[in-house]
């Protein structure tokens, strides 16, 4: 991408703080390419946005954030947003200086999302909100949250939903931490309890918010795949150095780059150089290489993001089962005294959950095959029954 190379040339400082350099970079357009050009891009098809990831690679800058607020929930607005909630929300998202969770799940509501519980009350220009999210990844310092609430109760449980835009350092929103055998507080859970958001925060139309938030998941899966999804568990950083975050990336030491994209080829890379691995190894390790580069080609939302899924969850089984094995039985080690920093360490702890979050293996092969392959539905005895006749634990 030529257009975009003299520009990564003149304008790259690894000096610069990566608050600066991220404000710098998103102004440019050059950081989301592909967004319009009135909304901090240019307007380039897909592949040319990644020619340009290409030439920024090549310039050795650092990569623009890649939370869940930057990598799915701003192409969400941009498709669903009113023209206000854009001025308002896409600066501070789009430079990591806000962040965002998403408040979907719930205790009685996993893999059927539909069936959620938390209710959203209009009352004049506001909508009072009460229950429980459970799994919400930086929750406890995001400045605004992701809501799917019932609206109605009085529809089928697809059809009653609203999405918001609800501010989380308010009066009624409680976060208390979970910890995951990381030994990490990764997730947090929620209770809403007289919570509140104005109408103007209200992202599509009421009703709505199942095909909202379907997309939200979508643009988040794809992400994930493509290895542009970044850890959201983590309070920002602003203040680091650009070229010390960009040499973090390069060696591929941060768990977001690690299921697929260049992180994960530099990991591999760097683990077979300290090895003295076999043929048989070395195969696999073809394989796997080989996985990431193809999880990298599709970028596309629908069931082209739930292949990609798919995908993301069985390169981390074969990078936790590979990486352990080349490390020998410095592998049994963990933290500082394991190679790398532990991060292979931790990359085995959290594989698991890449089977189970973003929807369930098992639901997206239940997407593929109805979608792609145009089996028969899943049956459902509470699809066209109301949402509030439904029997719930």
């Amino acid at each position: 991408m030529e257009s975009a190379r003299p520009w990564f040339e003149a304008n790259w400082d690894a000096d610069l703080t990566i608050g600066e350099w991220w404000e710098r970079f998103t102004r440019s357009g050059w950081a989301f390419p592909a967004f319009p050009t009135e909304w901090f891009g240019r307007g380039l098809p897909s592949a040319e946005a990644a020619g340009v990831d290409g030439e920024r690679r090549r310039a050795g800058a650092a990569a623009p954030p890649d939370r869940i607020g930057a990598a799915a929930i701003a192409p969400l607005l941009l498709e669903y947003g009113a023209e206000d909630q854009l001025r308002w929300l896409l600066p501070d998202t789009l430079t990591d200086r806000a962040v965002w969770c998403e408040l979907f799940s719930e205790p009685g509501a996993g893999s059927d999302l539909a069936g959620l519980g938390t209710r959203a009350v209009r009352s004049g220009d506001e909508w009072i909100v009460n229950g429980q999210k459970v799994w919400s990844s930086g929750a406890d310092f995001a400045r605004w949250g992701l809501l799917l609430a019932r609206t109605d109760p009085d529809v089928p449980k697809q059809a009653g939903m609203t999405c918001f835009v609800l501010e989380m350092k308010q009066p009624g929103v409680d976060v208390r931490p979970l910890v995951t055998m990381t030994g990490e507080a990764e997730f947090n859970e929620v209770f809403l309890t007289d919570a509140r958001a104005p109408n103007s925060n209200v992202v599509g139309e009421v009703g709505d918010g199942w095909t909202v938030v379907k997309a939200a998941l979508a643009y988040e899966r794809a992400a994930m795949g493509a290895g542009r999804l970044g850890d959201n568990s983590r309070r920002p950083d602003l203040s680091q150095r650009a070229g010390d975050v960009a040499a973090r990336e390069a060696s591929g030491r941060r768990r977001g780059g690690l299921a697929a994209g260049g992180g994960a080829e530099e990991l591999l890379r760097t683990l077979l150089t300290a090895s003295s691995a076999n043929g048989a190894i070395r195969d696999e390790a073809m394989q796997l290489y080989s996985l990431v580069r193809i999880a990298r080609w599709t970028t596309r939302r629908g069931a082209d993001a739930s292949v990609q899924r798919l995908a993301t969850s069985e390169i981390a089984r074969r990078q936790r089962d590979l990486y352990l094995r080349l490390e020998g039985p410095a592998a049994m080690l963990a933290g500082g005294d394991a190679p790398l920093g532990g991060v292979v360490q931790r990359l085995a702890l959290w594989s698991p959950a890449m089977s189970i979050m973003l929807g369930t293996d098992e639901v997206q092969l239940n997407v593929i095959g109805e979608r792609v392959l145009g089996l028969p539905r899943e049956p459902s005895v509470d699809r066209d029954v109301p949402w509030r006749e439904i029997r719930r634990s």
